[in-house]
């Protein structure tokens, strides 16, 4: 049976019919962001202090992200770096963009390293003084622990992975980033 919708009507039900599929679907209960992020405190040089690995960032040591607030463009500029293959390896360098989703107070963005595509960016934790922040994925499938320094106390970093647990966060798959 082939079915045709030429009407905007027969689209909205079928948008709105996989949105409460997809949301009905979902194992995990909503994840809770920051209740507000000042964008310029934000800004920055942050240490990856550990992270869920990624295909993208395999074979990565010593990672750093640093943000960069573009007023007249309305986007923070993103360079994300490593060392490949070993932390005295040769640096590996990718630029990309974040956009601050409408009405989250700065806490959800959505980060394009590769043109149509857009990643949601949800700051889940942030020190008070923007000394660590714990950045993550609805679908608990990406985090990461960072910090302005190369090195997180134990006791810090603790309460961290205690406060991830409550979010539905599988730590165990957290890996701790070597800097040198």
């Amino acid at each position: 049976m082939k079915y045709i919708f030429n009407s905007r009507f027969g689209v909205k039900i079928l948008t709105i019919m996989g949105l409460l599929f997809f949301l009905g679907c979902s194992k995990y209960k909503p994840l809770e962001t920051v209740s507000n992020v000042e964008i310029e405190k934000y800004m920055g040089k942050w240490y990856e202090i550990a992270a869920i690995p990624q295909q993208f960032q395999k074979g990565c040591h010593c990672s750093i992200a640093e943000y960069t607030f573009i007023s007249d463009g309305g986007y923070v500029k993103v360079l994300n770096s490593c060392n490949k293959d070993s932390v005295n390896g040769p640096i590996s360098i990718i630029e990309g963009k974040a956009f601050v989703t409408l009405n989250s107070n700065n806490s959800k963005l959505r980060v394009q390293f590769f043109w149509p595509v857009k990643a949601k960016y949800w700051i889940i934790d942030l020190a008070d003084d923007y000394s660590y922040a714990v950045v993550g994925h609805p679908n608990r499938k990406y985090l990461w622990i960072l910090s302005r320094t190369t090195q997180m106390d134990e006791e810090t970093y603790s309460q961290i992975l205690e406060k991830l647990k409550t979010k539905e966060y599988n730590t165990d798959l957290l890996v701790r980033t070597i800097h040198n």
